[in-house]
Parts: C-alpha cells; structure tokens; sequence
C-alpha cells in the first residue's frame, strides 16, 4: 500500500459546509437514503469495494451491527486471489470487503449511507488516492436484488444531490466468488494501530465514521 495525505480535519466547519460540492478524499455528509431495503433473518452478507481494504474493513468494523469483515478478493479467479498478483494490478479482482450485519440493528441502504460517506470516493475511477489501478476501484456488490434496487437508487439519489464536485463513477457488480484475503490482511488495523498507512489513511476514516454517524458507530473493533 502506499501512503496518502490525511483526511481533511473533522469538525464543526466540515458538518456547516457539507452541502459544499466536495473534493476528493473528504467525509460527505451523505442524505439518509429514500429508498429503504427491510431485510429478514438473523444476518445478511454485503460486498463493498473501495481501495485498500484495510480501510473499508477499519470502519466497517466499528458499525454497530456488523458482525464481521472480511477483507478479500472479488471479480476475478480463485487462482488470482493473491496479495501479489491484485496488488499488481494482474487480475480482475478489487481489493473488497465482505460483511456480515444484523439487519435488524442496521440496514443495507445505512451501510451504503456510510460508505458513500467516509468509506470511498466515488468520484476517483480505478483508484482511491494514490493507490491507483482497477483493484482499487469503487465498487458495490449486492448480494440479494433487493440490495441491487437499493444501490441503484441510491447512487440516483446523490448524482441529483450533488455532493461532489466531479460526477460518481461507483460500479455496481454481479456479484461473483470472494476469497478471503491473507491472514496478515484481517483486522488490520486493529493489529497494526501504528502502521503508517493506517494512522495517515485509515485512523481518519474511522474518526469521520464517528463524528457524522454516532449513532452507529462502535468504539470496540469487530473482529473479522
């Protein structure tokens, strides 16, 4: 991975001008989604994709109702699920995450809510920051047709919302096999707090995922 600039500090002035078309790398203060999904069952499984999964798995991992992350690898072969071979921009896999949530303490369209929100931006194609190629891209992946109508929506919902200064290029994907990355990749930041990647990169993301969402957000890290 490569190091980036920091996140944009999060505060009061960032909350006073988040109806401010926004540039790249920072929190948006997303709109609640208006088409909601109402799923059953104890848990249900969303893919998200959005450049190095050590981040879309930090924050992710303090959601409130998420009962696991797991990075990986998604949209290419089982023989291309490999750090080396993805890292090098060799295959058709992104770099993703695989969560498993109770979707009675939180929703699929809440999770695409903060996704959009401090996860990725959607508006960098094949790349977030410097870590540039398609396994880096920003990518959703339902798993049901009930999350492929959400998704859909949503993104719909914020190109009229105009938060961005440049248009989203988020892909929705069919969903395809996902392979669980290298041990040494779980719960990352969790086990490498001082990493400089994750301090300058990630640690922000999370501090974001609390400042705009309290209400979901958990201060214990999940374990994949």
């Amino acid at each position: 991975m490569n190091t980036r600039a920091p996140l944009l500090a999060i505060g009061a002035a960032l909350l006073a001008a988040s109806q401010v078309p926004a540039l790249a790398e920072e929190p948006v203060r997303t709109p609640v989604a208006e088409l909601q999904v109402k799923e059953t069952g104890d848990t249900r499984t969303a893919i998200f994709a959005g450049g190095c999964f050590w981040g879309v798995e930090a924050v992710f991992s303090h959601v409130d109702g998420v009962k696991s992350a797991v990075a990986g690898y998604h949209g290419g072969s089982k023989a291309d699920a490999d750090y080396k071979k993805v890292s090098a921009g060799a295959t058709d896999h992104a770099e993703a995450v695989r969560i498993t949530y109770d979707p009675a303490k939180v929703r699929y369209d809440e999770l695409l809510r903060i996704y959009f929100a401090v996860v990725a931006d959607p508006t960098q194609l094949n790349r977030q920051g410097p870590d540039s190629g398609r396994q880096y891209r920003s990518a959703i992946v339902p798993t049901t047709p009930a999350q492929e109508r959400v998704a859909r929506a949503y993104i719909a919902q914020l190109d009229k919302a105009d938060l961005w200064a440049k248009p989203i290029v988020t892909r929705i994907e069919a969903q395809k096999a996902f392979y669980p990355a290298e041990t040494y990749h779980q719960d990352f930041a969790l086990k490498n707090p001082r990493h400089p990647y994750i301090m300058r990169w990630d640690a922000p993301k999370v501090r974001a995922l609390q400042a705009l969402f309290p209400q979901d957000y958990r201060a214990s890290f999940q374990r994949g």
